[in-house]
Parts: C-alpha cells; structure tokens; sequence
C-alpha cells in the first residue's frame, strides 16, 4: 500500500491561519499554536462586535436626536412621541442626519410634533 504524505494538506491549513493572524504582535504571528488560538478569539470579538456596533450607532443616533430636540424645547421622549402621533415614520438613522446637517428641516419636524403633542393634550 503506499504512503500518504499529508506535508500539503497540514501547511494548507496553517498558511490560512497564519494569514489571517497577520498584522498580530510577537509569536502570535508566526507560531501556529498560539496564532490559532488568537485567530479563533479575534473572530469570536469580530462576530459579538459586529451587533455591539448597531447598539452603539442607536445610541449615538439618540444623543444626537435628543440635542438637537432639547435645542428646540422637546426632550427625546416627547419628541418622539409627537412624531408617531402626527403620523411621522423616520428612522433614528434618518432623524440624526437631518438633526446634524438640515437644521430646517428637523426644525420643521419638531414644530410638528409640538403641533401634535397640543392637540392630543388640548
């Protein structure tokens, strides 16, 4: 029977680990034991981060929609609120970019949720 020589299929193996802990300080670069080991943790941070990042960009959205609110006499709450009862579907995404570069016209939707927030109480 001959002999299976597994040289290719192990090295393989190792190049792609190696490639993907490039860039990684000391031994965990080069050495393939450790570099696996740091590899494996970078992707499971990688897979968690990559929904941390959504929950962060929601609150960065908020404090921008909640000072640019706040700036015209509506907190975030009440602001919000308005905007449901007047029938408004802008997403935070959406309203943080207007609060940060259209002033008017976030301006414009803050006097409609005022106008709204007066009638359902009034």
């Amino acid at each position: 029977m001959a002999r299976v020589k597994r040289g290719v299929v192990s090295h393989a193996r190792h190049k792609k680990v190696l490639e993907k802990a490039k860039g990684f300080r000391g031994r965990r670069k080069n050495t393939i034991r450790i570099a696996k080991q740091s590899v494996e943790r970078g992707l499971q941070f990688a897979y968690r981060d990559r929904r941390v990042r959504k929950r962060n960009f929601r609150a960065l959205w908020i404090q921008r929609i909640n000072a640019a609110a706040r700036q015209q006499g509506l907190t975030y709450g009440n602001f919000m609120h308005g905007l449901r009862l007047a029938n408004i579907e802008l997403d935070r995404k959406v309203l943080a970019e207007l609060a940060v570069n259209e002033e008017k016209g976030f301006k414009a939707l803050v006097e409609q949720a005022k106008a709204a927030l007066t009638k359902k109480s009034g």
